[in-house]
């Protein structure tokens, strides 16, 4: 079996090396990017099978500018998506993790956010809520976050869920 490939687009190095080192170990073919262009353009030459991203890189949204970026792109479209980040995740049980997120935006504690991520203890759908520059708020779906600083005990478990999760579904 041909090792799944993985790209991490994250600016600091130090986190770069600890995750290619536990997923080499493993078994993954990791291959690493340190901000959203070079992601980009590193994700179109190696073709990865799943990417891991940091959120806050040159600007505080470069990583879901760049998750944004594969989801509307056909090539890239179905290629799992982990967020990396300190934000705290809320969890819901709602089926509709952007309908959650919506609902999140109407409570007081949460309105002035800027960032609002939302994964489903049930189903394990997951999705970014967060404001532009511009001030819209825009959704985007991804296939789940990972708390930093990194866990090594997590990290692999996370990565092969969700990739047997895509596999599963693919075919």
């Amino acid at each position: 079996m041909e090792s799944k490939k993985i790209l991490i687009v994250d600016d600091d190095i130090d986190i770069i090396t600890v995750v290619k080192a536990i997923l080499t170990k493993e078994g993954y073919n990791v291959i690493s990017a340190s901000d959203k262009i070079e992601g980009f353009k590193m994700a179109y030459k190696e073709k990865p099978d799943m990417v891991i991203l940091d959120v806050m890189m040159t600007t505080q949204f470069e990583g879901f500018e760049l998750a944004k970026e594969f989801s509307e792109n056909p090539e890239f479209k179905n290629m799992p998506v982990l967020m990396m980040t300190s934000i705290d995740v809320l969890t819901t049980t709602k089926s509709s993790v952007q309908e959650m997120a919506r609902e999140f935006r109407q409570d007081p504690n949460y309105r002035e956010l800027d960032v609002l991520l939302v994964r489903d203890v049930i189903t394990g759908k997951a999705g970014v809520d967060y404001r532009t520059e511009k001030g819209p708020s825009i959704w985007l779906p991804v296939d789940g976050f990972l708390r930093k600083p990194v866990d090594g005990k997590k990290l692999v478990p996370a990565v092969e869920s969700i990739l047997s999760m895509k596999h599963s579904t693919t075919e």
